[in-house]
């Protein structure tokens, strides 16, 4: 249970900081984008 609630704060103090950092947040969508075109 104490993981769990760890790892969801961790997922949420990420979501908040890509919230409030536009750079960050370009960054990580660019690599998911360059991600999912080298799988096709």
């Amino acid at each position: 249970m104490r993981k769990k609630n760890m790892l969801i704060t961790a997922i949420g103090m990420g979501v908040t900081y890509l919230m409030k950092n536009k750079a960050a947040r370009d960054k990580l969508k660019n690599a998911v984008q360059s991600f999912t075109q080298k799988k096709r």
